[in-house]
């Protein structure tokens, strides 16, 4: 039974970390990373069965602080990064640490949410990520498709990369690079490239966007001024390697070419409060979700921008032969871009979004309150996608 009816979860906790399962391409899962100050923080594991269109989910113990960010290892489906607040002696610091998952974490309780008599168990710490020279870790990432041994965090004004060894049990900075210069030089979000054999990383910091060559550890090129408030969040086109979407609290989300900074190639506007988090879809990029504190979530058809703005994958040579070609055949005009859907089940600011790594049809998106709701790209669009 295929239904287009979004499916809703509430974690009774607060939250703002949402991620899928990367390493999970059968099951369809994603896992919420809990912010409370009163009782212990949480990571729920949320599977969601699409036959019977139904959430199981299964609580694990994050004893170490409020949870800000939460990743997922592309190659151990147990193993996961949070970054989270530890408080010590009135002073909050932002903290990073690689876990696991409890080997037998699906015998717990799930199929009575109510049932307290299963106590849930506890994450295991495999190493930190620490390094409190270097200040407060924003966000952790995984080098995309890579064998789970090497990430990136980015704390205040330092990218740091890091050489996991030992089955994760330990951390070794590899190298690193610091971000200088005059304003607010501290790095509110990342994303490091699937392409160019990942050798590239985007950082926001306040209004920029800049891009790392890794190998040297040096800037690439620099948006000044790529929004007109705070830069949120990024993504990469999963296709198209020059390509970047970023949002922030301007309201805007803007599409960029980085060979050509100048001007973002797309701009939407259709969000009014800060937008949070933005997110290709991995099979299908011109599919876009992004949320934002206005409450929405808003599914966008990129197609002109996309690797497929006639309908079907073209390369640069098809492009040339239909303009060799135009007395014969008149070149089809790309397809026009359209919000395909808003969604409205939110009723707090929405934090994040993340498509599925299981099922390229769906995503979810987790609001404050603790709403996690999953969501489903309307049938009849992508009957047209696919045929």
């Amino acid at each position: 039974m295929e239904d287009d009816a979004p499916v809703i979860y509430g974690l009774e906790f607060q939250a703002r970390a949402l991620t899928a399962q990367t390493a999970e391409t059968d099951a369809i899962r994603f896992l919420v990373g809990t912010q409370s100050l009163k009782f212990e923080n949480q990571i729920h594991i949320i599977d969601f069965d699409d036959e019977n269109n139904i959430i199981n989910k299964n609580v694990l113990l994050h004893q170490a602080g409020e949870i800000w960010h939460i990743g997922t290892s592309p190659a151990d489906k147990s193993v996961l990064t949070t970054c989270y607040n530890k408080t010590s002696d009135c002073k909050v610091t932002g903290c990073a640490a690689v876990w696991r998952m409890p080997a037998e974490w699906e015998s717990g309780s799930h199929e009575s949410p109510d049932d307290s008599s299963n106590s849930p168990q506890t994450l295991e710490l495999l190493c930190h990520l620490d390094n409190t020279a270097h200040g407060n870790t924003a966000c952790v990432l995984w080098e995309p498709m890579g064998d789970g041994k090497r990430l990136i965090s980015l704390a205040d004004n330092h990218v740091l990369l890091w050489d996991l060894q030992e089955s994760s049990t330990k951390s070794a900075i590899a190298s690193s690079a610091t971000l200088e210069g005059k304003g607010q030089l501290k790095f509110t979000s990342g994303k490091w490239s699937p392409h160019h054999n990942c050798t590239q990383l985007v950082t926001a910091n306040d209004t920029a966007i800049r891009g790392w060559d890794l190998r040297s550890m040096s800037q690439i090129y620099c948006i000044e001024n790529a929004h007109g408030q705070l830069v949120r969040d990024l993504d990469f086109n999963p296709n198209k390697q020059y390509y970047l979407a970023s949002c922030g609290d301007d309201c805007k989300v803007k599409f960029w070419d980085v060979r050509n900074i100048g001007e973002p190639v797309k701009t939407l506007e259709e969000h009014s409060h800060w937008v949070w988090s933005v997110r290709y879809n991995h099979s299908h990029d011109q599919l876009v979700l992004t949320g934002s504190s206005d409450s929405r979530v808003i599914l966008s058809n990129m197609v002109s921008i996309s690797s497929e703005p006639f309908g079907h994958l073209v390369d640069e040579d098809d492009l040339s032969d239909a303009e060799d070609n135009g007395q014969e055949e008149k070149c089809k005009e790309p397809l026009q871009d359209s919000i395909i859907a808003t969604y409205e089940e939110h009723e707090d600011s929405v934090y994040a979004v993340e498509w599925s790594s299981a099922d390229p049809w769906l995503f979810a998106s987790l609001s404050y309150d603790g709403r996690l709701v999953i969501n489903r790209v309307p049938r009849a669009l992508k009957y047209r996608i696919l045929l």
